[in-house]
């Protein structure tokens, strides 16, 4: 759930912070009707479908489903673990964090590290400006076109040669030393001592999305190998999930309404010089998901810059099929292959910033790249090599969501081999592929229902108790949940719709949750409470339905003993008295 964090300290906090103030900080928000609406910052759009609700202390997207709590909007938005979306709700509200006993030490070794590699990357731009080694790496920057501006921009640094020249930077303090080998700045030597990782090297520092340099990447200067070294894995440093310039690039690519994905740092900033600024770069990785979903909450398009040649064309592949679970609803990629031994920084300077404007909005669609892939690896003049693409599409297009691209790219495949329908379907995405359609087309059962009402308005829970016959172990599903979250409620009087929900964080329930409570009953206030006691009264006759017909059923495969019989026909009565009160009502 929390962790070690108390939940009454996350009750208190979610009951002291406005979650309007908190998001109106970071994005403006526009008051509509009961609600606070604005473009959605997790998406492109261009009316806004983000609504945050004072009432529920509550965000939800209608275009993505994106939903949560102020400390998930921190989370999502600010990139934040939940430790740290708590201590900063926590300090804006004036609430000192709860001392947790030996359970959970203060995270001092995140401070330490981030202050480690700050102090590094001050140390490496100091050496750029004043190392009699550095002339070399000017040079190199100039031959690339870079001005001082835009080296500056991007904090680019020397490493010196020598094995510890930033090393003897923390002289023999060995706590430092030891922080600095965490963050991957230096590494031990066998014989004892540490070393420098960056020798000889333009520097280019790494930042998360807060704009904290978490890594560095370097290039070498002359000949040796690695040509390209990262920064190792580290606690404040995940490859899979960073994006080089992303903290610099978010508002231009939401702006623009597509991210070019390059695949170096060189690449970035010289496209930098020429203003082409929604540009990020992988991190020695190829693309992952967590790579995709952070741009496409950006922008509905992204633009893969990849080599012409093999190589490029294989990582491209990679690419695609990272790519085809998060298309749909709008998101789309291309990819630009450039000609052969041209990089997008040598491209930009032969042919102007404009050339490689057009190029990018001519890239090749994903579709397109797909079928002409699969169809280079047939023969369509053959009818079994028109099986063969049949056969070699369909596994990837079962990845895509179901949807209108999903859909044509079939009937592109039944176009392009002549098979019928039933031939080309394949088989249903796997679990978690598929994206969550809007819960305002899906009906709720009663039980739903119920969830749904309690989570938007917890006080219902004082009001209203839960009818005796609800039992966990009843097929109805949902019961124990319902349960659980009536329980919480009513135990705690101010607890918010935020609140309830932050209560099964890292649960399997938790976005089921999410989703219900976003659900619009279209209810004035006074409505909620009388429209809950009535599917109570339906959840209710449900569950003596239900015992009825499983005595029933006993009844017709065996003699009921008398104690049975009564209670068969004490709950026939039960249920008439139920449904002669509805009428009444």
């Amino acid at each position: 759930m929390s962790g070690k964090i108390p939940r009454e300290f996350i009750d208190e906090l979610l009951a002291r912070i406005d979650i309007v103030e908190v998001i109106d900080q970071r994005v403006p928000l526009k008051k509509g009707g009961k609600d606070f609406k604005a473009c959605c910052p997790f998406h492109n759009e261009n009316t806004p479908s983000f609504t945050v609700s004072s009432t529920k202390q509550f965000y939800h997207c209608f275009g993505c489903n994106a939903n949560g709590s102020a400390i998930g909007f921190l989370m999502e938005f600010d990139r934040l673990s939940f430790v740290e979306a708590i201590e900063e709700l926590a300090q804006s509200a004036g609430l000192e964090m709860p001392d947790t006993g030996p359970e959970r030490a203060p995270d001092t070794v995140t401070p330490a590290l981030l202050e480690s590699l700050s102090k590094a990357n001050r140390f490496f731009k100091e050496q750029l400006r004043s190392h009699e080694g550095s002339a070399e790496v000017i040079a190199y920057l100039k031959k690339r076109g870079l001005t001082g501006e835009i080296a500056a921009l991007f904090d680019l640094g020397f490493a010196p040669p020598g094995w510890d020249n930033l090393a003897q930077t923390a002289a023999d303090d060995v706590k430092a030393l030891e922080i600095m080998a965490r963050a991957g700045l230096v590494a031990t030597r066998q014989s004892g001592g540490y070393y420098d990782r960056f020798r000889s090297r333009v520097i280019f520092p790494i930042h998360d999305s807060k704009g904290r340099v978490v890594a560095f990447g370097g290039r070498i200067i002359g000949d040796g190998e690695p040509k390209y070294l990262n920064s190792p894995e580290t606690p404040v440093f995940h490859k899979g999930s960073e994006l080089y310039n992303l903290h610099r690039a978010r508002s231009p690519i939401a702006q623009q309404g597509h991210a070019l994905v390059v695949e170096g740092y060189m690449d970035v900033v010289a496209l930098a010089q020429y203003d082409i600024d929604n540009v990020v770069a992988t991190l020695g990785t190829a693309t992952t998901t967590a790579h995709l979903q952070r741009l496409f909450r950006l922008a509905p398009s992204i633009i893969f810059c990849f080599d012409g040649d093999q190589a490029g064309r294989a990582a491209a592949w990679r690419a695609l099929e990272t790519a085809l679970p998060e298309l749909g609803g709008g998101r789309q990629a291309s990819f630009l292959f450039l000609p052969d031994g041209e990089d997008p920084d040598s491209l930009v300077r032969k042919e102007g910033a404009q050339s490689l404007r057009d190029r990018s909005a001519n890239a090749k669609p994903l579709p397109d790249f797909l079928f002409e892939k699969l169809a280079s690896e047939t023969d369509l003049t053959r009818i079994d090599g028109k099986a063969r693409l049949v056969e070699l599409a369909k596994p990837l297009l079962a990845r895509i969501p179901e949807g209108p691209l999903r859909e044509l790219m079939l009937q592109r495949l039944r176009e392009q081999t002549g098979v019928r329908s039933s031939g080309v379907t394949p088989l249903p995405a796997s679990r978690g592929q598929s994206r969550p359609k809007s819960n305002t087309t899906q009906r709720l059962t009663p039980m739903a229902t119920a969830i749904s009402l309690l989570l938007q308005r917890p006080g219902l829970a004082a009001a209203h108790v839960l009818p005796e016959h609800l039992d966990p172990q009843t097929t109805e599903p949902g019961v124990a949940l319902l349960k659980q979250l009536h329980g919480i409620a009513a135990s705690n009087p101010k607890l918010t719709t935020a609140g309830l929900i932050e209560r099964f964080r890292d649960t399997n329930d938790a976005g089921t949750l999410e989703k219900l409570a976003s659900k619009d009953h279209l209810l004035e206030q006074e409505q909620f409470s009388p429209f809950f006691a009535e599917t109570l009264v339906t959840l209710e006759d449900q569950a003596l339905a239900q015992s009825i017909n499983k005595l029933v059923a006993r009844a017709a495969q065996e003699d009921l003993d008398e104690g049975s019989k009564s209670r068969l026909a004490d709950l026939y009565r039960q249920r008439a008295r139920l449904r002669h009160s509805r009428e009444d009502d």
